[in-house]
């Protein structure tokens, strides 16, 4: 879906957005920027520390605005706003790895469609809901129902939730790219 030069450019955001927001700034690209990357998409950036520990991660599922604005917004969001962490400081910054995923629209998806290291799982029931990455399962090395099993978790809801006829099982794809491929 992405050149090269277009994952580097959109990392590259990303980064100039975790520079700015250490040093409580918002970062909003300036123009012009090819206009496939100004099509609204939905994006989720995650932060990593060098010794591979999870530092941040915020997305956003719906295509709500431009995607070179998403990403700004969630580099900043997943580095300062992420309530598991507190917020990154300026000497982090250099420290830290980039994971950028594009999310395909999600859809309805029978529990026994799920495919790992294909798709992403959203559990919905009532007001909870839980949203893991489709990189999450392979990275952890889970089968599909362990993975239905840990976004009920992620949701709020007990393993197994998902069975319940009153679950709703949403499923994406997503295109993921980072530091580790430059």
């Amino acid at each position: 879906m992405f050149t090269e030069e277009d994952r580097r450019y959109l990392l590259e955001i990303a980064h100039r957005s975790l520079i700015e927001a250490a040093a409580g700034r918002r970062y909003q690209p300036e123009g012009p920027h090819p206009d496939h990357l100004m099509a609204p998409a939905a994006a989720f950036v995650t932060l990593w520390k060098r010794d591979g520990a999870l530092r941040g991660c915020i997305g956003q599922v719906e295509a709500v605005m431009p995607l070179i604005s998403s990403i700004a917004r969630m580099a900043y969001a997943a580095s300062q706003e992420d309530p598991r962490f507190p917020p990154v400081l300026p000497a982090e910054v250099p420290e830290l790895r980039v994971d950028i995923s594009v999310l395909t629209p999600p859809e309805p998806l029978d529990p026994e469609a799920v495919e790992v290291g294909t798709h992403g799982l959203i559990v919905e029931q009532g007001l909870r809901r839980g949203l893991l990455l489709p990189q999450v399962a392979s990275e952890h090395g889970w089968d599909s129902e362990t993975f239905l099993d840990h976004t009920c978790l992620k949701a709020g809801l007990p393993r197994g939730a998902w069975r319940d006829p009153s679950t709703r099982i949403l499923g994406f794809t997503a295109e993921v790219f980072g530091d580790d491929e430059h």
